[in-house]
Formats: C-alpha cells, sequence, structure tokens
C-alpha cells in the first residue's frame, strides 16, 4: 500500500499579495500546523519523504510538520512547480516516479491546486480545504508506478476547528 498525505499551508498573513511568495505564516497558522502535526504523530505517520512548495508559508508549514513527525527539514524536497501550479496530471506523473521503497509522502502545497489533486486522487472528493487541512490518501498499490486517478481511498481529513 501506498499513502499520499496532502497538506494545504497553515494561515498565511492576510497583506502583501505582490509579493505573495514571501508571505508567512501567523501566530494562528503555526499554533494549526503545530496541532495537525502531533495529531498525525498519535496516528503513527512516518513520513519516507516531504515535497513542498517553496513559498515561505508552505516551508513553514512543512518544517513544523517534519519537526514533530522526525523527519529532518534540510531532507525536504522543495519544487516550485507545486507553487506555480502543477497540473494534476503532472502531479500524478511526479507520484509514478517516486521509489517504491518510499511508503508513505507528504506533499505541502497551497489552494486551489491542492484541491484538484485531493479531488484528482480520490474518488468523489468535494470537501471544503481550508488552511492546514490535511488529507491521507491510500493506493491499494505496491508500486508507485501503478497509481491510477480517482483509485485513491480517503483515509482521514484533518481541519485544525476538529480540535479548537
Amino acid at each position: 500500500m501506498k499513502r499520499v498525505i496532502l497538506v494545504r499551508h497553515a494561515k498565511a498573513i492576510s497583506y502583501g499579495y505582490d509579493q505573495d511568495f514571501d508571505r508567512t505564516l501567523t501566530e494562528r497558522g503555526e499554533e494549526d500546523a503545530l496541532t495537525i502535526s502531533l495529531e498525525l504523530k498519535k496516528m503513527n505517520v512516518h513520513p519516507d519523504l516531504i515535497i513542498a512548495s517553496p513559498a515561505l508559508r508552505t516551508t513553514q508549514t512543512a518544517k513544523i510538520f517534519a519537526g514533530n513527525l522526525e523527519y529532518p527539514a534540510a531532507s525536504i524536497l522543495y519544487q516550485k512547480k507545486l507553487y506555480s501550479g502543477k497540473t494534476p496530471e503532472n502531479f500524478l506523473t511526479m507520484l509514478r516516479e517516486l521509489e517504491d521503497e518510499k511508503k508513505t509522502i507528504l506533499v505541502f502545497g497551497h489552494n486551489p491546486t491542492i484541491y484538484y489533486y485531493m479531488h484528482y486522487l480520490l474518488h468523489e472528493f468535494t470537501r471544503d480545504v481550508p488552511t492546514c487541512a490535511t488529507v491521507g490518501i491510500e493506493f491499494k498499490v505496491e508500486s508507485w508506478a501503478e497509481l491510477e486517478p480517482q483509485k485513491g481511498d480517503l483515509a482521514f481529513m484533518l481541519i485544525p476547528d476538529m480540535f479548537r
């Protein structure tokens, strides 16, 4: 089985859109990332790989998760296309190229693109994806190369409001 956990970055400052790439997390965003990552830890999630958009708010979110999930922050793989709009088809191609010894990967991105990935990988996904929403998708395959669109099973969805 292979598992993809998709995370929308945590709450960021609501100004500075002219320099969107450099927007930082708010205090609430940092707290939400801490809360959700600690929930994943309670669920015994151990990522074999973390991939993130290089935008500052996404980098900050990924590093909080990495710290709580005992994943070395220096090993986070940053992909610019996760910021600039990798299509769902290209995202699936990226997943299919992963090494098969990796079982669980976390991917940090932005809306609406992260929602599109969820919708593309899951059968009938129509939920709202607020900041720091975290969706676990499981595939009953032995190899990443076997992934198919809308064949993933929703394992869990965590949103910060669940813990307030």
